[in-house]
């Protein structure tokens, strides 16, 4: 059996047909390229903005820890003497070069020293973030025995302007260290 081969069997294109896309097939796939990557740029600014708003509360956490130490640390007649926290434990949120922290900058400090278990009134200290430190109240009497200290740090969040606190407390004892 012979095939016959037709030279012209192969498909022939007609000369005013040529192959590609259309205006409105280019205009739709721009389209969602440029949704796809403005969504991608989305989603990376949200982390960002979710680290930062991490690294905020870090700092709070951090910064009520670190003055609730110093705090602990005093000798009970240093804690218990109001010009004595306030001159020497208070503007202590400043780097080793004298400038204020960043996180500093942005937050409220409050630190309250009471007698315990029963308060014969309240110590208690503000630091603003203009780093202005007041004394809100003086104890008539802090014991000699047992204080709790509160240490609180309050902030307008960077992420939605949400207000945040951090906050601890501990009691301390009159007696020698080890």
């Amino acid at each position: 059996m012979t095939y016959l081969r037709n030279k012209n069997a192969h498909v022939n294109r007609s000369k005013d047909h040529e192959d590609g896309f259309t205006l409105v097939e280019v205009m739709v796939a721009a389209m969602l390229i440029a949704l796809f990557f403005v969504s991608i740029f989305e989603v990376n600014a949200m982390c960002l903005r979710y680290m930062d708003a991490s690294k905020e509360s870090l700092a709070a956490l951090q910064s009520v820890q670190d003055r609730a130490e110093v705090l602990r640390n005093l000798a009970f007649s240093d804690l218990t003497t109001t010009s004595f926290v306030r001159n020497n434990v208070m503007p202590s949120n400043y780097t080793p070069d004298g400038t204020p922290t960043l996180f500093s900058k942005k937050a409220t400090e409050v630190v309250r020293i009471t007698q315990y278990p029963a308060a014969n009134g309240v110590t208690q200290f503000t630091r603003l973030p203009n780093g202005t430190i007041t004394t809100d109240s003086v104890a008539t009497d802090l014991g000699t025995g047992l204080v709790q200290v509160d240490v609180s740090v309050s902030w307008n969040m960077t992420l939605g302007g949400r207000a945040r606190t951090e906050q601890t407390s501990c009691i301390v004892s009159n007696g020698t260290k080890k």
